[in-house]
């Protein structure tokens, strides 16, 4: 069996303005609930994401983290910085085309079914592994999991809440996924949460 934590980086300037992400660093509150993290989050294979503000959750928690690319937030091309008002003001069609239709990428950057393909392929190549696995990673991707793991459709991505260092355990067995607990606060740790996408 495979016992899969994602945990949900510390907060950035994005995360408190509920803003699309940029790769940046953890903001000063984020990086000190990080540190509280330190011994908190088990044993077993340390994973990241390759964006700043997950590898430095990573190292401020103790993990010697692998990066894994497959685990990146969803590339959100030119609404990177912006927030969703700020779109929703200046680009309304697009913006409402991204929240209805799956496949629509107005930014440039990932669709939403794009998305999800991609985390479901790699929860289903976790789902061959065994032993237990802590993985630094997004809101986006936390969300995706856990629809991967209740096969439900895209819809239910907007109605997954994934806050920052809160905890989404997943467990796979002979390839399907259960639920153990979603957006769980770590013991511990605090962080302010976030709206953001």
């Amino acid at each position: 069996m495979r016992r899969l934590v994602l945990v949900r980086h510390a907060s950035t300037t994005a995360v408190r303005r509920s803003a699309f992400p940029l790769d940046e660093p953890l903001d000063a509150a984020g990086r000190a609930a990080a540190s509280t993290l330190a011994g908190r989050l088990g044993r077993g294979d340390a994973l990241t994401s390759p964006a700043l503000r997950a590898r430095t959750t990573a190292e401020a928690a103790g993990l010697d983290a692998r990066t894994v690319g497959a685990i990146c937030e969803c590339d959100f091309g030119a609404w990177a910085g912006r927030t969703l008002a700020e779109v929703w003001d200046e680009e309304p069609v697009a913006a409402q085309a991204w929240m209805t239709d799956p496949a629509a990428a107005p930014h440039g950057g990932e669709s939403l079914a794009a998305f999800l393909g991609r985390i479901g392929t790699w929860l289903d190549e976790q789902a061959q592994l065994d032993g237990r696995a802590v993985a630094v990673t997004h809101g986006g991707v936390v969300k995706a999991a856990v629809i991967h793991a209740l096969a439900a459709g895209p819809e239910a991505f907007w109605r997954v809440d994934a806050a920052p260092l809160h905890a989404t355990e997943l467990h796979g067995r002979e390839g399907r996924w259960s639920l153990a607990r979603v957006n769980a606060p770590i013991d511990g740790a605090s962080s302010a949460r976030s709206e953001a996408v």
